[in-house]
This record gives C-alpha cells, structure tokens and sequence, in this order.
C-alpha cells in the first residue's frame, strides 16, 4: 500500500443508546468522544440511532406511530370549504 494514501483504519466502538447495546469493530470513522471498553483500553465511541439490537426487521417488533393526530390535523388545516360544518 502506498503512504499516507488510505485512511487510518482503527478499532472503534459503536453505540446504540436506545437499546443499550454496544459493540467493538475496526472502522476509519473518527470521534472526539471515548469509551474505556471491557478489555481496559479505551476506544473511539461512535453513537447510532439504529443497530441489530433495535431496528424491527432483526427484533420482529413493530413501532407505533402517532399517524392519527396527523391525519386529523391535516384534514382540519386543508378541509375545503363545502365540507366545514
């Protein structure tokens, strides 16, 4: 490989908050946050808003959102006028 033409590739943890899960890979991604991982060294700590730990296709559990109240609102903001009662 040719000198300072790649990027520096490192062990680095990811984060998944929500699900409270974790895990150590080797990735170039960079962060000025740190975790001391369960081997004592200390990592770069990368947070993600979705893993395998909680996204529904790898868990099987859907999430409920609040499309009602949406509809609602929008059908009352943009309701024509021969429909208002």
């Amino acid at each position: 490989m040719q000198k300072n033409l790649h990027p520096n590739y490192h062990p680095v943890v990811f984060r998944d908050p929500s699900a409270d899960f974790a895990f150590l890979t080797r990735s170039t991604a960079t962060s000025a946050n740190t975790i001391e991982w369960e081997d004592g060294n200390t990592y770069p700590l990368i947070t993600v808003d979705v893993s395998s730990a909680s996204h529904p296709f790898y868990t099987g559990q859907t999430r409920v959102m609040d499309t009602a109240g949406r509809v609602e609102r929008f059908n009352r903001r943009y309701q024509r006028g021969d429909q208002k009662a």
